[in-house]
């Protein structure tokens, strides 16, 4: 199997894990997400999420590196390469942060209340995280990844739904592509940044208070347009900023 059909397949299912993983963290952890609602992860439509995908695929490619590491030590050879893994999941994040937030002026996660932050766009906590599941991916999966590659070359029917994947993914790229350049229209109009997480969730509160049936995977679409969202969520936050202003000068 080629290089190029292993990362394909890769992408695949890192982009679906991720989904899943990213899913139940908004759901049970993040302190976006303060109504712990089921809310739909990322900024595509379907269970997907690129970031990872890309990520599965940079992780293969490191662990294939591991024999030229060579400091004499296995358990530091091992460390650093493992490093490596975590820093390069952070250069991917960072990348894809920095592209949204000075592109587009859309936060597609902030980590701007996280120590040690760099532009809310990463942080060491999740670097953290990074190097966690660089561990689960070094000791858990790649030492059967070969495996894996080698019956889905001999169970080629699989390749039609990859194919299937990719065509429903390429399509739903397109479809967030747009959602996210109005996102940028409405953005420079309000001169705001819009939090992509922040700007769902208010969409979901929104259902429950009307008491309307909510869309998992069109999560954008609401009643309100999405203008009047994001001036509803430019008053909350500067109604909050003003709260904290003064409540500083009170202490002072």
């Amino acid at each position: 199997m080629t290089l190029l059909l292993i990362l394909a397949f890769l992408f695949f299912v890192g982009s679906v894990v991720g989904w899943i993983l990213e899913l139940f963290f908004r759901r049970f952890f993040s302190a976006n997400n303060p109504g712990k609602k089921w809310i739909n992860p990322g900024f595509c439509t379907g269970p997907y999420l690129p970031l990872y995908g890309s990520g599965l695929c940079i992780l293969y490619l490191i662990a294939g590196i591991r024999s030229y590491i060579t400091f004499g030590n296995k358990v530091a050879d091992t460390a650093a390469l493992l490093i490596i893994m975590a820093l390069a999941m952070t250069v991917i994040e960072y990348i894809a942060g920095i592209i949204s937030y000075k592109g587009f002026h859309v936060r597609l996660w902030d980590y701007s209340d996280e120590w040690g932050n760099v532009q809310g766009i990463i942080c060491p906590k999740f670097t953290l995280y990074w190097g966690i599941l660089g561990v689960a991916y070094y000791y858990l999966i790649h030492p059967n990844i070969l495996e894996a590659l080698d019956w889905l070359a001999h169970n080629l029917a699989s390749s039609f739904f990859i194919g299937v994947f990719y065509g429903v993914f390429i399509l739903d790229l397109v479809n967030s592509a747009n959602l996210i350049t109005k996102l940028k229209k409405l953005a420079d109009e309000y001169e705001i940044v819009v939090r992509y997480e922040e700007l769902k969730n208010h969409i979901r509160i929104t259902y429950d208070e009307t008491k309307q049936k909510y869309n998992f995977f069109r999560p954008f679409r609401s009643e309100m347009s999405l203008s009047d969202h994001v001036k509803e969520l430019k008053i909350y936050s500067e109604e909050l900023k003003n709260k904290i202003k003064a409540r500083k000068e009170k202490q002072n």
